[in-house]
């Protein structure tokens, strides 16, 4: 069968408010028509899971390519740690940390103790230095002396042979023999002493033997002990002294270690945050590597048929006036029965009033005007329609446009200070349209001059590389983990806009968007756009909106007419009060002129009827099962 005229005969349309996508097939043959519908469930079923495998591909390609590198890191920063702690003589900072306080406690108290000794020793030296009439260094050399007998012997002979000169002298007058002979034998005996006083004092004498008092040279017991005494005093000062200066050198080796602690413990634990941040990458590619070889290896999609197709028993349209006629009427009966009941059990929220009552106390900052849905030429130019499209960029809805400066206009007018710079949109449930919100709502402010961002955080179910006609090779889970640099992330999209997707689907996108980096992350890119926008998974499924939240200026809240529920929305309303968000207002999404008031929203209806374009609901929800 020819492409054309398959394409005749097959309709395929989401089921509005589920992932379910209903396949149709006319053709005059019921088996035929059986037999195409399950084919092409079959065919979508097969793209799905080599699509899913494409990626994994991709994905695998891409971490093994990483592998290497992260290990190099993480075996540079080893090294790097390991050489600092060498350098630096470290076995544990905290235990020297805690343990430097009472050594250097210890230290001060055994250099007092020292210092106290030497006082005390210093006193008794200075007494017994007054009593005998010496200084240390002349007791000392007196000891030396009065202990040598050399010294003592010369002392003796020099005495005798004073003895003698001085009877000779009594007897005779000077210049007789016998006294000119005794005065040579004394000059002799001096000249001895005075040579055997220089070996023991190791010094030459500063005065002539006969100058000298030799009376001292001959100590009594007492002056003898006193010397000793003042001797063994000396000897211990001088131990003291060089234990004290042992001691002091310690203190100030170990305070300029002590004071050097804090820097050395700011170094230690930032290589020691390299060396995790590292390891965590590194492990976290082996998790995702072992994670995406399973999805590359499975045959099973995340496409699930709910029923195949049945040969059916009658055909669609009967050749009878008559059935037709009768089935019409039943069938108008039926309809407005059902409607009616459905009303009843619908708990939904089906226009802008009552959006504003749930949400009271919310602005309402923008009403998006639903738009029909594509034609099937449009949804072969443009491919799956469940994807976010970017409407404000097409020059066949410029009510959509227009609503979306409207949009743009009172987010700016919110703070006339300082305008918004970080902004999380989300929903309350999948299906409300949050991501296309915030492509369109990134385009509109580029379109005006604003240097804008848009973040993909979706990282469970990522959408905007669809609507952006991007890459998602390299996205903000990489990022963060580490594996890619901002920069290179980072794809320009127009002038003035720029994406960051969302990335390789991690295993727990939570641990990554409630992390340091993540935050440290949004601060840096504030400083580089005007606007970041970020697209955030839905309020009531996850806590990722939550966390983005408090990272962020505020929150825009996206509502849906007719796929959110009351319940739904409470509980949404309930999650940012508790989370403590600051809520910037709220978007209606969707609305369809006609099931408001009269007299709302009279632009919709007028730009309608001018233009002959009949705004219909468009599908945005996530194609996930085909019927």
């Amino acid at each position: 069968m020819e492409p054309r005229t398959l394409l005749g005969k097959v309709d395929a349309k989401p089921i509005s408010g589920t992932d379910v996508m209903r396949i149709t097939v006319r053709s005059e043959d019921p088996q035929e028509a059986a037999d195409i519908a399950n084919q092409v469930i079959d065919s979508y079923r097969r793209q799905n899971i080599d699509s899913n495998r494409e990626e994994a591909a991709a994905a695998r390609l891409f971490i093994e390519d990483q592998l290497p590198e992260t290990e190099k890191e993480v075996l540079r920063v080893e090294e790097a740690l390991r050489q600092f702690k060498e350098t630096n003589d470290i076995i544990s900072l905290d235990q020297e940390a805690s343990n430097a306080v009472s050594v250097l406690s210890n230290l001060d108290q055994e250099i007092t103790q020292l210092q106290a000794r030497l006082a005390d020793l210093d006193a008794q030296s200075a007494r017994i230095q007054g009593q005998l009439g010496l200084n240390v260094s002349e007791g000392l050399a007196l000891s030396s002396l009065n202990q040598s007998d050399g010294v003592q012997e010369s002392l003796s002979e020099l005495q005798n042979i004073q003895a003698e000169l001085a009877e000779e002298r009594s007897r005779y007058r000077e210049g007789h023999p016998a006294i000119d002979m005794l005065e040579r034998r004394e000059a002799e005996a001096e000249a001895l002493l005075g040579s055997r006083i220089q070996e023991v004092l190791g010094r030459e004498l500063t005065v002539p033997v006969e100058d000298l008092n030799v009376g001292r040279l001959q100590l009594g017991e007492l002056r003898q002990n006193l010397i000793a005494e003042l001797t063994r005093l000396e000897v211990e000062r001088i131990g003291v002294n060089n234990r004290m200066a042992q001691l002091t050198n310690s203190r100030n080796s170990f305070l300029l270690r002590a004071n050097n602690l804090p820097q050395l413990e700011k170094l230690e634990r930032e290589l020691e945050r390299n060396l995790q941040a590292a390891q965590t990458t590194y492990e976290t590619l082996l998790t995702q590597l072992q994670e995406i070889r399973v999805i590359e290896n499975q045959t099973v999609g995340n496409v699930r048929i709910v029923s195949l197709a049945q040969v059916p028993n009658n055909p669609v349209a009967s050749n009878s006036r008559l059935y037709v006629i009768a089935g019409g009427f039943v069938g108008v009966l039926m309809a407005i029965a059902v409607a009616f009941l459905l009303d009843l059990l619908d708990s939904s929220i089906k226009t802008v009033k009552e959006i504003k009552e749930l949400f009271a106390g919310y602005t309402l900052l923008g009403i998006i005007p639903l738009v029909k849905e594509p034609t099937r030429s449009e949804t072969e130019a443009i491919g799956d329609q469940s994807y976010p499209r970017l409407l404000v960029n097409q020059p066949t809805h410029i009510r959509v446009r227009e609503a979306y400066q409207m949009l743009q206009a009172n987010l700016k007018f919110l703070q006339s200070d300082n305008e918004l710079q970080t902004v999380v949109i989300s929903s309350a449930v999948p299906g409300e349209g949050k991501s296309e919100v915030s492509a369109n709502l990134a385009a509109a402010l580029a379109q005006v001059g604003r240097r804008v961002l848009l973040i993909d955080a979706d990282m469970r179910y990522p959408r905007q590389h669809h609507a952006l006609k991007v890459l998602n090779t390299v996205g903000l889970s990489h990022v963060i983990t580490g594996q890619a640099k901002v920069k290179s992330a980072i794809q320009t999209v127009t002038r003035n806009l720029d994406v960051l997707t969302a990335g390789v689907v991690p295993p727990n996108p939570v641990a990554l968007l409630d992390s340091k980096r993540m935050e440290s992350l949004l601060q840096s890119l504030a400083q580089a756009y005007e606007v970041v926008i970020i697209d955030a998974p839905p309020l009531v499924s996850y806590a990722d909106a939550s966390i983005l939240g408090k990272m962020a200026e505020g929150v825009l809240l996206v509502v849906r007419p007719g796929v959110v529920d009351y319940a739904q929305g409470r509980i949404a309303k309930e999650i940012l009060a508790q989370s403590n968000q600051r809520v910037l207002g709220m978007v209606a999404n969707g609305v369809n002129p006609s099931n408001e008031p009269d007299g709302h929203f009279y632009y919709l209806r007028q730009d309608a009827h001018e233009s002959a374009e009949i705004l219909e609901e468009s599908a945005l929800l996530p194609v996930g099962n085909a019927s």
